[in-house]
């Protein structure tokens, strides 16, 4: 291998005049999370399915794991974990035999299967609810089998298609714990998300919009590299504020956060605190402005062109 988990170029996938995914380039180093960002229906998991082997993409070429897919499709599912969006274990079977089944078919058996199904139990915190039936489980007990099923061949490449988006919090924290363990161990990890605290998480990502990759690198970067500048505004009467800013083809976005209104201003203006007083004198005369640090939402806004 080359370094790299995954390396695709030009990935496209058509569903009769529907662009799916469009000519999509990817180079994913081994050994890291990598996320694609984006709202429902830009092609997060068409990536994922066409990168698993699930579906056949309508042009471009991709190799994962150093397999070419979908042509080595067969060799790469005994190297790859899926967990797919919806739960899509046994709900009629306890998690013992969810992992049991889950076992055999990855081709383990016998005592090298029970000595790693006891280890998932007791990592996952499902070893008192191992006779339990999988459809009584509670969000987060159901994503943390469905993780440990995931796992239980120990794959090199873990892909993860909006796996949190059933649970609380508190488990969607602890969840992303696991995540980082398995990632310590080189465990190669791909994951999409609509959430912007999970991405942040991610070591590289994508930022994904009506199947057009936007961006793409670190958090860090990306946030960094922002072609906008944010502003806050402490004042009064924010909601008509938010209007008359919208109204301002240079404003990208305009969100109140409380007491205040988060604004992203087009990078052009070079002096956006003064330029916002400008256009604006009456209104914000007494208004407090701040140019404050870009968040990734604010990337996020700025690549994807909603106006908020």
């Amino acid at each position: 291998m080359s370094g790299l988990a995954i390396e695709a170029h030009d990935l496209t996938r058509r569903f009769g005049e529907l662009v799916a995914v469009n000519r999509l380039d990817l180079a994913i180093p081994a050994g890291t999370i990598y996320g694609f960002l984006g709202p429902n229906g830009s092609g997060k998991s068409t990536c994922l399915r066409m990168l698993t082997g699930l579906l056949l993409p309508t042009d471009g070429r991709v190799t994962v794991l150093g397999l070419p897919v979908p042509k080595q499709a067969e060799a790469l599912r005994r190297r790859v974990g899926y967990m797919t969006q919806r739960f899509s274990l046994y709900e009629d079977l306890s998690v013992q035999e969810n992992l049991d089944f889950v076992a055999r078919v990855q081709g383990l058996g016998g005592r090298q299967a029970r000595e790693r199904i006891n280890e998932l139990l007791s990592t996952h915190d499902l070893t008192s609810l191992s006779g339990q039936l999988a459809g009584s489980l509670s969000g987060g007990q159901r994503q943390r089998l469905a993780l440990a099923a995931a796992i239980v061949h120990r794959p090199d490449l873990l892909f993860l298609d909006e796996p949190t988006s059933a649970v609380d919090p508190e488990n969607r924290r602890d969840f992303w714990e696991k995540l980082f363990d398995l990632c310590d161990t080189g465990t190669s990890i791909v994951v999409s998300t609509h959430y912007m605290d999970e991405a942040e998480r991610c070591h590289g990502l994508a930022i994904l919009d009506e199947g057009v990759k936007r961006a793409d690198g670190s958090p860090e970067q990306l946030m960094n590299e922002l072609g906008a500048t944010v502003v806050e505004v402490l004042t009064t009467g924010l909601r008509e504020l938010k209007r008359e800013l919208l109204a301002l083809p240079e404003v990208q976005s305009a969100a109140q956060l409380g007491l205040r209104l988060r604004v992203l201003v087009d990078g052009t203006i070079k002096q956006p605190v003064a330029w916002l007083r400008q256009q604006l004198p009456e209104r914000l005369a007494d208004a407090e402005l701040t140019l404050v640090r870009p968040s990734l939402e604010d990337v996020f806004v700025s690549c994807t062109g909603e106006r908020q």
